[in-house]
């Protein structure tokens, strides 16, 4: 069967999809337990910032493929049978939390202490703390290397192919294998990842501009 360039574009598209789709879930789900870790990180009680800070070392001490792994195979030890894009889901959430709470912690330390002593001085709970007076001022340096790391969850998704998910690159593979034009073939994998990554990397830019204008103002 003879391939066309427009059969392979379509192809790589098609997988494209699934690529943007793991990376979402991926973020949302590991930004929403991101902030929860960060909040157990940045806790008063010692061994409550202990547990945070051993999750956190475990999930950035060890390859992401043996975490894929042993969700992957692991579930199927006690009996449970499940996608490899709820593995690859499971696996890059816990993945992408832990990093996200990491750069985040770094943000909220930036903060000078005096604010946490002003508004402790006010009354404020831990929770009103956070809310009105740090995540504001840590929201502007968080951006960048939010969105900075948002493409490397893009471009992490490659590594998904390892436990059957077919994304951007094992799609490439697959198509190559049929056509036998790798170049082509990769040529097109690169130019479709550098269009989902560029635009994430120029708002990183844009809106931390606009953040520093905004703060400069007010």
């Amino acid at each position: 069967m003879q391939f066309t360039f427009i059969d392979i574009l379509r192809n790589l598209l098609l997988a494209a999809r699934w690529t943007v789709l793991l990376s979402v879930i991926s973020f949302i789900g590991g930004g929403l337990l991101g902030a929860a870790i960060l909040y157990l990180r940045i806790s008063p009680a010692r061994w409550v910032s202990r547990l945070a800070r051993g999750y956190i070392e475990v999930f950035q001490g060890t390859p992401l493929l043996i975490q894929l792994f042993i969700i992957f195979f692991g579930f199927s030890l006690v009996g449970v049978t499940v996608s490899s894009l709820v593995a690859a889901s499971l696996g890059l959430t816990l993945w992408t939390a832990a990093f996200l709470a990491e750069i985040w912690r770094g943000c909220v330390e930036s903060v000078p202490r005096g604010q946490w002593e002003a508004s402790s001085s006010l009354g404020m709970g831990r929770l009103q703390q956070m809310g009105h007076v740090i995540l504001p001022q840590a929201l502007r340096v968080a951006v960048a290397p939010t969105v900075g790391f948002s493409v490397q969850v893009v471009k992490g998704m490659a590594i998904t192919s390892i436990i059957g998910f077919v994304e951007l690159t094992r799609a490439g593979t697959i198509v190559t294998n049929a056509t036998y034009q790798p170049f082509l073939v990769y040529g097109l994998v690169a130019l479709i990842y550098f269009c989902l990554c560029w635009p994430l990397s120029k708002s990183s830019q844009i809106l931390e501009r606009r953040l520093n204008v905004a703060h400069r103002n007010h």
